[in-house]
């Protein structure tokens, strides 16, 4: 039995796709007789990320690192994000030698850029260097791997995603019946990245629902009374407000994939989205979905596409094909290469 050591730095109670996918992909190599083990904040002292206060990140010293790995003795380590965690992890394998593999969830430029003045290609240059020595960086979609080729990436290699269609599936409309139709749906954090602003604005008939929570959601909430918020919403209730809506419109024009898109499909309910990486990614198939620079427009024919074509989409991605993906990435240490500091 082969074992996986995984270093994140986005770990629960957070409620992001970096996190549904580790814990996704880990269900899935564990069902396979491999043993996964997560080395993140959790038993560490954490700090509060500055806008991102929910965000908890930890200051370890690569003694700390450098015993956790000697005492796991993993055959696979896998570095997925680019925080104080993985930046330890990955002077550990440098100063031993031991190869890993590393993934790209997050536009950080581009999030960075949106708080704070400094130049996305600063951040691009720190990422470049951070993903350098890895024998592989897995990305999200075909145009991710694409862009980061663009800026001087290497070893760039395609990581998909999947959804759990056993939680995520049609069935009854039980919520937003009083609502005037049509039913609009944003699922997702609320902050200026993920530009949930563009859709409360949109000139459309009908209801906008957002579910979530962040940063701008009480901005929004008094610049937008008409529209419904929800906050969080988790499990069986979140799927239940999925199968409710007409139309799931993403708005992002930052995310390296969009789970929630996957989840909405699964549901039945196609999507709106502009036409940038991650929704070109997943929808192609236009039965599935609309694409436009116009929001508007891509609203108004996803309402005209039928449930069954967002449906038949989705089944064509899964948390197998994930797994085998991540899995087939990895590359072996050397046996008894891993010391204590």
């Amino acid at each position: 039995m082969s074992k996986v050591l995984i270093v994140t730095d986005a770990w629960l109670p957070q409620t992001n796709g970096v996190v549904r996918c580790l814990e996704a992909v880990g269900r899935e190599l564990a069902a396979r007789g491999q043993a996964v083990t997560y080395l993140t904040p959790m038993g560490f002292w954490t700090f509060p990320l500055p806008t991102y206060p929910e965000i908890r990140l930890s200051m370890v010293a690569p003694g700390t690192i450098a015993g956790i790995v000697a005492r796991e003795r993993p055959d696979h380590i896998h570095i997925a994000t680019e925080g104080p965690l993985g930046l330890v992890a990955r002077h550990v394998c440098l100063e031993q030698g031991l190869p890993f593999t590393t993934s790209y969830h997050t536009r950080f430029p581009e999030y960075v850029a949106a708080r704070v003045p400094i130049p996305t290609e600063w951040t691009y240059a720190f990422l470049r260097w951070f993903h350098a020595p890895a024998a592989a960086t897995l990305v999200p979609t075909a145009s991710m791997r694409d862009e980061l080729a663009s800026r001087q990436f290497d070893n760039l290699r395609v990581w998909t995603r999947g959804v759990d269609r056993t939680l995520f599936h049609p069935g009854p409309r039980s919520h937003f019946l009083s609502l005037p139709g049509p039913c609009l749906l944003y699922v997702g954090r609320v902050s200026v990245e993920k530009n949930v602003e563009a859709f409360l604005r949109l000139d459309v008939p009908g209801s906008k629902i957002v579910v979530g929570d962040g940063p701008s959601r009480a901005e929004l909430m008094a610049r937008y009374p008409e529209a419904h918020f929800l906050g969080l919403r988790r499990g069986e209730e979140l799927a239940a407000i999925y199968r409710s809506a007409d139309v799931f419109v993403f708005p992002s024009r930052t995310d390296t994939f969009g789970n929630v898109m996957l989840e909405a499909l699964a549901s039945g309910v196609p999507v709106a989205a502009y036409p940038v990486t991650g929704p070109r990614d997943v929808l192609t198939d236009p039965a599935a979905g609309v694409l436009d620079e116009d929001l508007a427009a891509a609203v108004r024919g996803a309402l005209r596409l039928g449930r069954d074509g967002a449906l038949a989409h989705a089944a064509s991605f899964t948390w197998s094909r994930c797994a085998d993906q991540f899995g087939a990435a990895l590359v072996p240490l050397r046996p008894r290469l891993v010391r204590a500091a």
